[in-house]
């Protein structure tokens, strides 16, 4: 079952629910805020005193980071670029059985992001929600001439507390720290007791969530990069839509474009991101 909502305010969001699963999507950047299998608790963290605004980025959930991945050079454009923040047309649902449902969103270029990004585009998301969480992001070059891109799913994993997570799947991998811009090379499994915030390249195997009462799996396509954050005291206490425990139960681990793993689009061709969940 599929029902179009709004808040008080107006803002508005789509709920999906099925056999065996249920899920909540803006329609502001495409936003999927919510995703749990039946009788399971939320795969996806989401701040309780998280923005659910016009022009404002919702805290948690999946953001989409495009056109660019963190800061822009010129750092009066947005960071994370524009399409998290941009109204999204919703094309269509196709409900393939009773667990499995399949929801289609579009983005494509106007007048104001030609100001800010040069370049006619086609922005394609397509989420699957059965027993399995699926985003596909398709972007297309409608323009006549090459772009290139960084991006990410910035998916926000809810954890029972960040001293019971290990992450595996990354042991060997080079990384940049983004706090440090050095570049590094991780060591075993990956835990947690201050801010982390890296940028994975050479990534190709499933990446494990283990956490105190399950296990995450999360494998990705179209891209060899991954994002590993928590924003641990200080920071949390910094940033917007955030309560100050928040970083003990929330990670994320994105599916990305970035750096190294940036891609130059063609006129008239795709490149697709791909991430599941299960």
């Amino acid at each position: 079952m599929i029902t179009h909502k709004k808040l008080p305010n107006g803002f508005e969001y789509i709920e999906v629910k099925n056999g065996v699963a249920e899920a909540k999507i803006a329609l502001q950047g495409a936003h999927l805020f919510h995703y749990a299998r039946v009788g399971k608790e939320p795969i996806l963290w989401l701040s309780e005193v998280s923005d659910f605004e016009k022009g404002k980025a919702i805290r948690g959930g999946v953001p989409i980071c495009w056109p660019w991945f963190g800061f822009n050079k010129d750092k009066a454009l947005p960071q994370h670029g524009f399409a998290r923040i941009s109204m999204w047309e919703f094309v269509c649902s196709n409900e393939l059985d009773e667990k499995t449902t399949v929801l289609t969103f579009k983005l494509t270029n106007s007048e104001k992001t030609l100001q800010i990004w040069h370049y006619k585009f086609e922005l394609e998301l397509r989420i699957t929600i059965s027993d399995k969480l699926t985003m596909e992001l398709k972007t297309t070059n409608r323009d006549e001439k090459e772009f290139k891109i960084t991006q990410a799913l910035h998916t926000y994993f809810a954890v029972s507390h960040i001293s019971d997570v290990v992450i595996l799947g990354l042991d060997k991998k080079p990384y940049l720290d983004a706090l440090t811009y050095k570049n590094e090379e991780q060591e075993g499994d990956i835990t947690f007791s201050e801010e982390v915030d890296r940028v994975y390249q050479d990534v190709d195997d499933e990446i494990v969530l283990r956490d105190k009462n399950r296990e995450i799996h999360i494998k990705n396509q179209g891209s060899s990069s991954v994002v590993v954050w928590n924003p641990w005291i200080e920071k949390t206490k910094r940033m917007s839509a955030m309560q100050e425990n928040a970083y003990e139960y929330m990670l994320c681990i994105e599916s990305a474009n970035a750096f190294d793993d940036a891609r130059a689009i063609k006129s008239q061709e795709s490149h697709s991101l791909k991430a599941v969940i299960c």
